[in-house]
């Protein structure tokens, strides 16, 4: 096999280049008539037909947070399985612990809340591999979420339709919100009080990075063509993997974009744009503009704060952000803002 020369450039810490990663999926993955949805652009997890009903898989690290990252790594997970209308049910980990640093005491901490975390969503943990690892300085935790979806019931990215209403859940930078006052707490302390900070290390659980709940209302809706979570790269990435899924444009309304208080000051003090930080626990949604109204109805009485932020165009539109009365391109971040910080 002839591989590709090397870039001479080393890229930075976050996602690869989308091209790049298109064309190694594209080349390199290995098809099977079984495997309905595949590896894509955009698209949150793998789907497989076991006949009578579809198994949904799908693989995420935690490498930003350390700090509750048994917590974090069920709950990324779960939220992709969550986003294709399926229900999270078995879950492993692969757990690389740092050398010199790892103690019986971490490994119990680590154990005990992805195990707490997967009893709590109703998910079965069922092995993994664990070990200690040279060169790392912290512990890296990679998941692996199975679940199951009604052959009636997929709901995949690329399904946004021009005419849609977008949907956003809770609001951005949630869970860049809770990373940066667990890793940063220390430097924090001088600008904000402790209740402050509390609150902000809280958004893991309340606002939350789960969004099973939301995800589940919104899947009873038939009009609901496409839920994706945004992670890395935060809601300006969410919004174009929807865009490159399903080759259409977007139209938001970035003053109809929430961004809660704490989120807000501090990504300010580090000079991160909430656009562009890892957003886990806000769900993108795109619903029939005849439903829109009616499924923010369900979201809210279900006590979830819920938004119409823009609506989905024709591809030949763009992708646009109305602000302060401008037309402005969707924001492109080249990694999370959050990796500034490391």
């Amino acid at each position: 096999m002839n591989l590709p020369s090397s870039s001479p450039a080393p890229f930075p810490v976050g996602k690869l280049p989308p091209a790049l990663l298109g064309r190694l999926l594209a080349q390199y993955a290995v098809s099977d008539p079984s495997v309905l949805v595949g590896p894509r652009i955009g698209e949150d997890a793998a789907v497989i037909d076991l006949g009578e009903q579809w198994l949904v898989a799908k693989t995420d690290p935690i490498t930003f947070a350390t700090d509750e990252a048994g917590y974090y790594v069920v709950h990324v997970n779960a939220n992709d399985i969550a986003t294709m209308g399926g229900t999270p049910r078995w879950f492993l980990a692969t757990v690389l612990l740092p050398e010199g640093q790892t103690t019986e005491a971490l490994v119990e901490q680590l154990f005990a809340r992805t195990s707490a975390a997967c009893r709590e969503a109703g998910i079965a943990y069922c092995g993994g591999h664990t070990e200690v690892t040279a060169g790392l300085d912290r512990p890296i935790v990679v998941g692996q979420m199975l679940g199951t979806v009604p052959r009636d019931r997929l709901v995949l990215t690329s399904g946004a339709r021009p005419g849609d209403a977008i949907l956003l859940t809770k609001g951005i930078a949630i869970e860049a919100t809770s990373i940066i006052a667990r890793e940063r707490g220390a430097e924090l302390r001088g600008r904000f009080d402790e209740a402050f900070l509390d609150r902000c290390r809280g958004y893991l659980f309340d606002p939350g990075i789960s969004v099973l709940r939301e995800a589940r209302i919104l899947a009873a809706f038939p009009g609901t063509h496409c839920m994706h979570d945004p992670t890395e790269g935060g809601l300006a990435a969410g919004l174009w993997e929807i865009a490159q899924a399903a080759g259409v444009g977007l139209e938001v309304e970035a003053d109809q974009v929430p961004v809660l208080p704490e989120s807000a000051r501090l990504c300010e003090v580090y000079g991160l744009d909430p656009w562009g930080a890892i957003s886990s626990g806000a769900l993108l949604a795109t619903v029939s503009a005849d439903e829109a109204e009616p499924a923010l109805a369900a979201l809210r009485a279900a006590g979830i704060r819920a938004a119409r932020i823009g609506q989905v165009l024709a591809a030949t539109e763009g992708l646009q952000v109305h602000r302060g009365g401008r037309v402005e391109p969707l924001p492109q971040f080249v990694r999370d803002e959050i990796t500034r910080l490391y």
